[in-house]
């Protein structure tokens, strides 16, 4: 097999664990091109990944089926000769592309129907493969194999010259303090997101100790950020919303400790090696846990969890509510 195309994951947690599935198709055929069709934000990442020859951009909203556009799509790729596609999303718009593409083998879990476009259909054994990166990694091998017991775990790259670059594009210097970098956002929805009041206070805890501590994540985590800024008396380094993916990759490289909800930039600090505090409400970490020796995982296993709802449906939000800093100030104090 010399050239393969991947329908990549839409979120960019998802497709940090897929890396795991890029380095094992490295493993298997060293020669092969990987190619990985992605959303426009999550294709930063693909930089960080030696693996991958090209990213690709899926020009489509979420939710969006645009069926002319993903035909023309499609039919330009049949120029790239691409001898097998896995599609890692389960929806049937995401297999589409390939079949339009014509791609001779195209790989698959059973989803919505879409036997007609997938001639390499898997039906997913949840008991075999519990962790969403196994998963990613099945589609990588034949029906039958098993798992190797060890597998490539996540590791962006990031450089001296790029962190560098980083901290003079945000006025920042290396320093000898300690940095904590802190994560209080998370894109599937407010259920993941630990109290902004928490994080001040583990925030105005490692201020006190002569720790740097710097705030992350996208614009829609600015109004969080900006309630943790006012209770830490302006002291925290708020870069929410100001950096780029990539530029958060070096960033939360050069941390020295991380805390985070279960969210994408979790998953990226899991990828740079940083120890790691993170922290689970409605969702599993026995489905997607940070990929990290060095990362500590906080929750409470209430009755009532894991939901995985966007918002609490009992409206109580126990799972974090209930989760004290001292708990994760401890954590912090094991890991750095």
């Amino acid at each position: 097999m010399n050239k393969i195309l991947i329908i990549g994951p839409a979120w960019v947690g998802d497709m940090v664990m897929a890396q795991s599935l890029f380095k094992q198709l490295k493993r298997l055929h060293p020669q092969i091109l990987i190619d990985v069709l992605a959303p426009s934000w999550s294709l930063p990442l693909l930089e960080r990944m030696p693996e991958i020859s090209k990213g690709i951009i899926m020009p489509f909203g979420h939710g969006q089926l645009e069926l002319r556009g993903r035909y023309r799509l499609g039919k330009k790729l049949r120029t790239e000769c691409y001898e097998k596609a896995i599609i890692l999303p389960n929806t049937f718009k995401s297999a589409l592309i390939p079949w339009w593409a014509k791609i001779p083998l195209r790989t698959g879990w059973v989803g919505e129907s879409r036997w007609l476009l997938l001639n390499d259909l898997r039906h997913l054994d949840k008991q075999r493969y519990p962790l969403m990166i196994e998963r990613f990694l099945a589609l990588g091998f034949a029906k039958d194999d098993v798992l190797p017991g060890e597998y490539p775990l996540p590791e962006l790259y990031s450089s001296t010259e790029t962190q560098d670059l980083a901290l003079a594009h945000h006025r920042l210097q290396r320093s000898s303090r300690p940095v904590l970098a802190l994560c209080p956002g998370a894109e599937f929805g407010p259920a993941k997101r630990w109290s902004e009041d928490y994080y001040a206070e583990v925030a105005n805890t490692k201020l006190s100790e002569g720790w740097d501590v710097w705030l992350l994540g996208s614009p829609k985590d600015v109004p969080v950020a900006e309630l943790i800024m006012q209770q830490t008396n302006q002291q925290c380094i708020n870069l929410t919303g100001r950096t780029s993916l990539v530029e958060t990759i070096d960033l939360l490289s050069l941390a020295t400790a991380v805390v985070a909800n279960d969210s994408g930039l979790m998953h990226i600090a899991a990828a740079v090696h940083k120890p790691l505090v993170a922290i689970y409400g409605p969702t599993s970490d026995t489905f997607t846990p940070p990929l990290n020796k060095d990362a500590k995982v906080l929750k409470l296993n209430l009755d009532c969890q894991p939901c995985f709802q966007r918002e609490c449906p009992l409206k109580h939000h126990r799972c974090m509510r209930e989760l004290q800093p001292i708990k994760v100030l401890n954590a912090l104090s094991e890991l750095a």
